[in-house]
């Protein structure tokens, strides 16, 4: 759960990582009619996440807001209580990746020794720095307020989104997550390959930024709502999470016994609530 109190994660410093989107030459086809054009790519490189000079984890992600994501991977994995364990974040670019180096607090240095695992993250499904089956459904925190999702937050939220989907409007590949508040205005957005990615830089962009409180808010992913994002969701102290596509029924699971309003296919004017209808207002 995000510490309030706790001070924010020093700005990062270091080399620059690779540009996030690349231009390429291409082909377009339409039936007969065949035309030279350019495209824009939207990238994804190695992300090595270093704890106090350890690897822990390998993801593959899109080179922007790097600090986000570390931090709020740090945070949604649980691998630090709140931000004011991470005492600087450092950015190091290379020719085989980026490495992301964080210093971090001696206690949670400490359980992070106990995985000795250095697991690689993939832009699809993955339980990242999880080694042991007992890990996966991981007791989660219930929301802190009373708050109320209203279906007309949730729309305005969605009908806002896509014009905060800089990445996604140039390469069509990109995920996004946002961090609405009550009145479905979108505090944060965050781009990035893979969904989860997208969800940790929100996540860590709220930890950074101690003007965004998370008590009274809910989550939006353009994707679909798989367990993993329930529990980071849940980490992050979120009332509800609100995705685009399809639940898995862990993830339903999940939601219900963390207290979380779930609502999936959410796109126009409809969405399907699946748990906390108790929390939901027209």
């Amino acid at each position: 759960m995000i510490d309030d109190s706790a001070t924010a994660c020093p700005a990062p410093s270091g080399g620059e990582p690779p540009p996030a989107t690349e231009r390429r030459n291409v082909l377009r086809v339409r039936g007969d009619d065949i035309t030279p054009a350019e495209d824009v790519l939207a990238d994804e490189v190695p992300v090595a996440l270093v704890y106090n000079g350890i690897s822990h984890a390998v993801m593959m992600a899109t080179p922007c807001d790097l600090e986000d994501f570390a931090l709020g991977f740090s945070l949604t994995e649980d691998l630090i209580d709140h931000a004011g364990e991470c005492y600087g974040i450092e950015i190091e670019a290379g020719p085989a990746g980026v490495a992301v180096h964080l210093d971090i607090a001696s206690r949670a240095f400490a359980a992070l020794k106990e995985r000795r695992r250095s697991l690689a993250g993939r832009t699809g499904c993955g339980l990242c720095g999880v080694d042991s089956l007992d890990q996966v459904y991981r007791t989660l925190p219930q929301p802190a307020g009373t708050a109320i999702l209203a279906g007309h937050a949730v729309r305005a939220a969605l009908a806002a989104l896509p014009e905060r989907q800089a990445l996604n409007q140039l390469t069509g590949a990109t995920h996004a997550a946002a961090w609405c508040d009550l009145a479905g205005g979108l505090a944060v957005v965050r781009e990035d390959v893979g969904r989860h990615n997208a969800l940790d830089k929100v996540v860590g962009a709220l930890a950074r930024d101690r003007a965004l409180r998370t008590g009274d808010g809910f989550v939006l992913v353009t994707s679909r709502v798989s367990v993993e994002m329930v529990q980071k969701a849940a980490m992050a102290g979120a009332a509800g999470i609100v995705g685009v596509s399809a639940p898995t029924a862990a993830a339903v699971r999940m939601a219900a016994g963390a207290g979380l309003v779930l609502l999936a296919f959410a796109r126009g004017e409809k969405f399907v609530c699946y748990t906390g209808r108790e929390k939901l207002s027209p």
